[in-house]
């Protein structure tokens, strides 16, 4: 049985203000680069940002489309009026508040049992828009907060001096990381009836696993950008169009248009440059295996590039302090990964029945329920 307790209102409201305290941050670093005349790297924030903002806005747009199908086109407009303006995201917010205070202090109306009961219809609404600000998170952090901290980590490579506003952003990005990864592994096992509760020692390993190796390969593509950005530009092209085609191959069902399916795609294509993404729910030890062993290769080949044919940059950027920071975090992200995986990760898998375009109801009833996105849009 699905729960929201007072401890996920008080989650919800944190996560909101640091999505408020990130733009703030954003826009804190974009101006405090561009008053010392950094202004293409300035103008590189600013970008990440108000792509991933459009982005986010889009698909955000196209669920309530999806969602009000049917029902009064001038609350749409009002909806379309606030994402133009890139506020969709506090609508969101407000519904997840709205029915989540609801269900975690028993707020309920009088208007009937059958409608305002916690354990069914508001509940069901407030896991709903929880889950899709989470998926709405998961798409920032991998198109601006995974960028903007390999952004500043390079700059940081690359200049050597630091700034109180560099240590904030990259404070802020792992943060933003962190959240949004056990926020969304949190939401996965609300929606889904087969999957099974994530406890606290999973979402440790499985943040340890994320985060780690992440770090380990922004560092890596941070060191490969030092020695040419035109090979990292060629690198991550390349990658991404390896993700793309995969998803292609994998015929995903995630939006109900093609445009809107092809903007996943492309989406998910930028998110496997970082980290994988398992599109299906299916079992993936070899896509896996093979991803964090070309990783690892990749890594491995950078370093040793550096130290054979490029022992003058060394000095410069303590380059024993960052291979050492890049292979440890990579083999305790392994470490993490294969823990996971073995000890802590639920066995159940999404059955063919839950993953069908409708679904029986229970105690008898054949009742028809509508699928949540989170049937076609998995990550482990």
């Amino acid at each position: 049985m699905m729960k929201f307790t007072k401890q996920n209102f008080f989650v919800l409201v944190g996560g909101m203000i640091i999505y408020v305290v990130d733009i703030g941050v954003d826009f804190w670093v974009a101006s405090r680069y561009f008053c010392q005349g950094q202004y293409s790297w300035s103008i590189l924030i600013l970008c990440f940002r108000g792509l991933s903002s459009i982005i986010t806005q889009i698909f955000s747009y196209e669920w309530f489309k999806n969602d009000w199908e049917g029902t009064d086109t001038g609350k749409l407009k009002l909806v379309f009026l606030v994402h133009l303006f890139h506020c969709g995201i506090f609508i969101r917010y407000w519904f997840a508040l709205k029915y989540g205070c609801q269900v975690a202090f028993k707020q309920t109306s009088s208007r009937g049992t059958a409608e305002a009961d916690p354990s069914n219809f508001i509940l069901k609404q407030a896991t709903d828009a929880v889950t899709d600000i989470n998926m709405l998170r998961v798409f920032k952090t991998f198109l601006e907060t995974t960028p903007q901290l390999f952004l500043q980590i390079y700059i940081l490579m690359e200049h050597g001096k630091t700034h109180f506003f560099q240590y904030a952003a990259i404070i802020m990005s792992f943060c933003g990381i962190s959240l949004s990864m056990v926020d969304y592994q949190t939401s996965l096992r609300k929606s889904l009836d087969d999957k099974d509760e994530f406890r606290v020692l999973s979402k440790f390993m499985y943040l340890f696993y994320k985060l780690l190796t992440i770090t380990s390969w922004i560092l890596s593509i941070s060191l490969i950008t030092l020695l040419s950005v035109r090979i990292s530009v060629i690198l991550m092209t390349f990658l991404w169009i390896c993700g793309f085609s995969w998803t292609l191959k994998q015929h995903t069902t995630f939006c109900k248009s093609k445009k809107m399916e092809y903007l996943y795609r492309t989406v998910v294509g930028i998110i496997l440059i970082f980290s994988f993404f398992n599109i299906k729910g299916r079992r993936t030890k070899v896509c896996i295996s093979v991803y964090y062993a070309t990783h690892t290769v990749v890594t491995l080949g950078i370093l040793f590039v550096y130290m054979f044919w490029k022992p003058s940059i060394i000095k410069e950027i303590c380059f024993k302090i960052v291979s050492i920071l890049t292979i440890s975090s990579l083999v305790l992200g392994i470490i993490s990964l294969v823990v996971y995986y073995s000890h802590l990760h639920p066995t159940t898998y999404c059955r063919p029945q839950a993953c069908s375009d409708e679904v029986d109801g229970v105690a008898g009833q054949r009742e028809r329920v509508k699928i949540g996105r989170f049937q076609n849009f998995l990550m482990q």
